[in-house]
C-alpha cells in the first residue's frame, strides 16, 4: 500500500449525546444520554481510517504540553501511526459537540483554537520527502507547508468539508489541490462548484451529501451514489472515513462507482461506532462489505 502523510487536525473532545439541542435561552439541563471523552478532528479522521485500510500513515498535528496531548500521541503510538509535532502555548485543541441522536446533526464549540505558531518546517519536509499523497487538512497552520508540497509536487487531496463556493479563506488549499472533497450542505450550487474544480484541472471531486449519497466525478464520468443504509449511532468521523473509502478505491485502481460504493461503505461504518474509525474497518472487511451491496 502507498505512503500517506496526514497534514495537521487534530483535537480531544468531550462528546454529549442529546435528543435535541440545547435552546438559545437561559435553562439547566438536568441528564443526557451519554458523554465521552475522546481524540477528534478531520486530520486524526483521516489518518485512523487510512490506517486501518492498509496504508502506512504518518500524521503531524499541533497539540499541547498537556494529558490532552499525551493521549492524542498514546492512540497514534497504539495504532501504529507514525505521529510528529508541534506545541501550542493554548494547549491541545479542544471541542464540545453536541450530537442529536436522531438525525445525526453536530453542534460544536470551540473551546480553544490553535494560535499561530512557529511549524517545525524541517520536520514537515522529511514527512512530505518519504510519503506518496498529502492529505492537506484546511487549517491554518498547514498553509505554512504548501510551498514545500509544492516543491516535491506530491499528489495533494483537500477536504474543504463545508465550503460555499465562495469563502476566500479556502482558496490557497483550493490552488495545491490535486483531487477535493467538499459537502453541499452549505452549497446549493454544488453542481456549478464541481465543474469548476473539473475546468480547473481537478484529477477528482467528490462532493458528499450525508444521508443522500455523494456524487463523485472526473473529466470522464459523473456518478450520483446514494448512499447506504446503516444503523448511525454517531456521524463523527463519517466524513473523513469515506475520504479514506475514495483513496482506498483510487490505489486499488477500481473505477468510480466501485470507488465510490467502498467509500460509502467506510463512512457508513464510521456511523455505527463511537469512535472516529470503526474498530471492524479494514481492506477485507470493505471488499467484503462491496461484493454484498453488489449482489444484491
Amino acid at each position: 500500500m502507498k505512503n500517506i502523510f496526514v497534514l495537521g487536525g487534530v483535537s480531544y473532545n468531550l462528546i454529549i449525546d442529546v435528543d435535541e439541542f440545547p435552546q438559545p435561552v437561559a435553562h439547566t439541563i438536568s441528564s443526557v444520554n451519554s458523554y465521552r471523552e475522546t481524540i477528534g478532528n478531520t486530520g486524526a479522521g483521516k489518518a485512523l481510517n487510512l490506517n486501518k485500510l492498509g496504508f502506512n500513515v504518518t500524521f503531524y498535528g499541533v497539540i499541547g504540553q498537556d494529558d490532552y496531548g499525551e493521549k492524542i500521541a498514546s492512540t497514534f503510538h497504539q495504532e501504529g501511526i507514525t505521529f510528529g509535532y508541534d506545541v501550542s502555548p493554548n494547549g491541545t485543541e479542544r471541542h464540545l459537540n453536541f450530537m442529536k441522536n436522531a438525525t445525526g446533526e453536530r453542534l460544536s464549540i470551540f473551546l480553544n483554537s490553535i494560535p499561530e505558531i512557529n511549524t517545525n518546517i524541517e520536520v514537515v519536509e522529511q514527512y512530505i520527502r518519504e510519503n506518496d499523497i498529502v492529505f492537506l487538512n484546511i487549517m491554518s497552520y498547514c498553509k505554512d507547508f504548501i510551498p514545500l508540497l509544492k516543491k516535491y509536487n506530491k499528489e495533494i487531496w483537500v477536504d474543504l468539508h463545508d465550503y460555499d463556493g465562495k469563502n476566500e479563506y479556502h482558496q490557497d488549499f483550493i490552488d495545491a489541490a490535486d483531487v477535493i472533497q467538499f459537502s453541499s450542505e452549505n452549497n446549493p450550487e454544488y453542481q456549478e462548484t464541481i465543474r469548476k474544480f473539473l475546468s480547473d484541472g481537478k484529477k477528482l471531486v467528490v462532493c458528499t451529501h450525508g444521508s443522500k449519497g455523494s456524487t463523485i466525478a472526473n473529466e470522464k464520468e459523473w456518478l450520483d451514489v446514494p448512499a447506504l443504509k446503516y444503523d448511525a449511532i454517531d456521524t463523527n468521523g463519517a466524513g473523513d472515513a469515506y475520504s479514506a473509502g475514495i483513496l482506498y478505491g483510487v490505489a486499488q485502481g477500481y473505477d468510480l462507482e466501485k470507488t465510490a460504493k467502498i467509500a460509502s461503505i467506510a463512512g457508513g461504518m464510521a456511523t455505527t461506532s463511537k469512535q472516529l474509525a470503526s474498530e471492524e474497518l479494514s481492506c477485507e472487511k470493505v471488499e467484503d462489505e462491496y461484493r454484498k451491496v453488489k449482489s444484491k
